[in-house]
């Protein structure tokens, strides 16, 4: 799961980075998805430092990547403009999007592996 973070982190925070360079630097509220992925990168770089936290940071990384996509709603309202060609902020739109379909996969992802690595509980007859 670190190594999906890892990815996830990467790929969000280049995506901020081309967001915002593409609207001319205007727009401080294009790195958002940077300021996301550096999250989940700093998250996989403590749980692989150390083993012990790991489950819990990667707990962590999957509630920032919920709380990203929640927050990435909003600028999909104008998605049907952005199709139309009169979406007044386009790059807010397509990072916005982009934004919510990486989290979203990484969540799924990560939920799964979660689940299929939790820990065993000691048997009662033990």
């Amino acid at each position: 799961m670190i190594t999906l973070t890892t990815w996830t982190g990467g790929i969000l925070t280049v995506t901020g980075l081309i967001g915002y360079f593409a609207t001319g630097m205007e727009s401080v509220t294009s790195l958002i998805p940077t300021i996301i992925g550096v999250l989940l990168l700093i998250a996989a770089l403590v749980a692989s430092r150390v083993p012990n936290a790991s489950r819990g940071v990667m707990i962590a990384a999957l509630a920032i990547a919920v709380l990203g996509a929640l927050g990435s709603l909003m600028p999909l309202a104008d998605l049907g403009a952005l199709f139309a060609g009169d979406a007044e902020r386009p790059a807010a739109v397509i990072v916005s999007g982009t934004m919510l379909v990486v989290l979203v996969v990484y969540f799924v992802m990560g939920f799964r592996r979660l689940l299929a690595t939790r820990p065993t509980e000691p048997s009662a007859t033990g």
